[in-house]
């Protein structure tokens, strides 16, 4: 099974970008994403950006993970 979490690009450098993931901040590596922007939403596995999200996707899927995560589920 694969897990791909999503995070907030928060600066953009070349090939990688700080990532925030809900207060915790990684390098990740974007260069599979075209015209990716800070602010964009991106689903990160394993180190690597795969995608882009829109930002009510990524926001829900964000909720659901803090719901998990809490036990509220």
């Amino acid at each position: 099974m694969c897990l791909a979490v999503p995070g907030r690009v928060l600066e953009i450098k070349g090939e990688k970008a700080t990532v925030d993931f809900g207060g915790v901040r990684k390098e990740v590596i974007v260069s599979f994403l075209d015209n990716l922007n800070v602010g964009d939403y991106i689903l990160v596995h394993v180190g690597f950006a795969i995608q882009k999200l829109g930002k009510e996707e990524a926001e829900e899927t964000l909720k659901l993970w803090r719901e998990i995560l809490e036990g509220d589920m």
